[in-house]
């Protein structure tokens, strides 16, 4: 590992695409279910990469291959060993919903006496966490970490990878329960970045008080505390003044109350917006400074976004569906006083046994809250009864706009990535 972290040093570059080899980078050969990178390491030498890392003997026909017992694993040990020559301080942040927001707002509240290196969209898994962690420099001051995971032990692995010096949970909800089993190991795979952080010296943690979950497993951390209901010991505590449809809410420290007026759509966003402030006042940002990072972030990665069309008013969110988080959309959107609505729903994935049950209670909600026209997409919702209309795929909903456009609604459009409702709004 000393050898490739030399020639690291010397090509700071990483790159795991053979069709990406900017020249002098090293290249990854890593392996998939339906790939082989080690078959791709001649051409990213090709192509300019000055180093391929390889695991299996029979492709190193170069002296540039680098021959490892396991690429992902030297990938890691890069990336941690890099993390340690560094130093740099590291926010760790993960969690059910909000994750990635959360993250966006931190750096951008951060940025505002800092120069942060931060996750780039959802690269929060066991490849893209380490590739982050190897685009840090010395000029970087501070970064902030997603991580994410599916199944149980892979928040263990990534902050093991990351040794964070600090860190939040968003929140603990009811997402890929297949994976972890049951919403118990929800908690305890997401718990892990407490685990490491207990046994990290003069370590903060980040935590909603009003989340009961999390307050559970935070016994001997050094916690730094937002709310929007609890007053135990808050450094920020904030209020809902209205949203319709951006988030506008206040936020009060020492005694002193401010008022932000932000680009996202959801009040539910207000524990985002805390978490953002509250790390920037423990990392010396001035209040003033916070509002104008919260109020000028605007989001453009289909998380609570309004996109304003010739015909419509859309509210998009289509990255991402659980249980949680759609119960906090159709809330959010029930509140909102707006008309005619309609929503277009997509099914939640991952739900192995709940799945039915977790879908009856979406359509339960939509019936006892007066939405004008309801859409469902996908097998989750075929064989809940309801009168709503029920289509198989995003391209059946293609179909039907181009036969009967639709014209003068505000639209929900929630949905798991894998419903790809994301190419819609094109089309309303």
């Amino acid at each position: 590992m000393t050898q490739l972290y030399s020639l690291f040093l010397e090509h700071p570059v990483v790159t795991t695409d053979s069709r990406d080899c900017p020249a002098g980078s090293i290249f990854f050969a890593l392996k998939g279910e339906t790939f082989n990178g080690n078959a791709y390491a001649k051409a990213a030498l090709d192509k300019g990469c000055a180093y391929a890392v390889v695991d299996e003997a029979q492709y190193a026909t170069d002296e540039r291959c680098i021959l490892v017992p396991d690429v992902l694993q030297a990938l890691q040990q890069l990336a941690n060993e890099h993390r340690r020559a560094l130093g740099t301080p590291i926010i760790g942040v993960t969690g059910t919903n909000g994750k990635t927001t959360t993250k966006e707002l931190i750096a951008t509240v951060l940025s505002k006496k800092y120069r942060v290196l931060y996750t780039q969209g959802n690269f929060n898994n066991h490849i893209g966490v380490p590739k982050t962690l190897l685009r840090l420099t010395a000029d970087d001051e501070i970064a902030v970490v997603e991580m994410g995971a599916n199944h149980p032990g892979e928040i263990k692995t990534l902050v093991d990878i990351v040794e964070p010096n600090c860190g939040i949970i968003t929140n603990v909800g009811m997402a890929h329960i297949e994976g972890f089993g049951s919403f118990e190991g929800v908690i305890k795979t997401k718990g892990e970045l407490y685990d490491k952080l207990r046994n990290t010296p003069k370590a903060k943690v980040f935590i909603d008080a009003d989340n009961k979950h999390l307050n559970a497993i935070a016994d001997g951390l050094q916690l730094v505390k937002y709310a929007v209901d609890s007053t135990d010991d808050v450094l920020v505590k904030g209020e809902v003044i209205d949203c319709a449809p951006f988030l506008h809410f206040s936020w009060t420290t020492n005694g002193e109350k401010h008022e932000v007026q932000t680009h996202l759509v959801g009040a539910y966003n207000i524990y985002n917006m805390l978490a953002a402030a509250t790390i920037g006042l423990s990392f010396g940002v001035t209040p003033q400074q916070v509002d104008e990072a919260l109020e000028g972030y605007v989001p453009s990665n289909n998380r609570s976004q309004l996109t304003v069309t010739d015909s419509n008013k859309l509210i998009v969110d289509t990255y991402n569906a659980n249980p949680t988080s759609m119960a906090a959309a159709l809330q959010n959107f029930a509140l909102m006083t707006v008309e005619p609505k309609m929503a277009i729903l997509g099914e939640m994935r991952e739900l192995g046994d709940l799945s039915k049950a977790e879908h009856q209670k979406v359509v339960d909600f939509l019936l006892e809250h007066k939405i004008d026209n309801v859409w469902l997409v996908g097998e989750g919702f075929a064989d809940i009864p309801c009168a709503f209309r029920k289509f198989k795929d995003v391209n059946e909903i293609k179909e039907e706009l181009a036969a009967s456009p639709l014209k003068g609604y505000y639209i929900l459009i929630k949905g798991s990535n894998g419903n790809r409702l994301f190419e819609l709004p094109e089309l309303l």
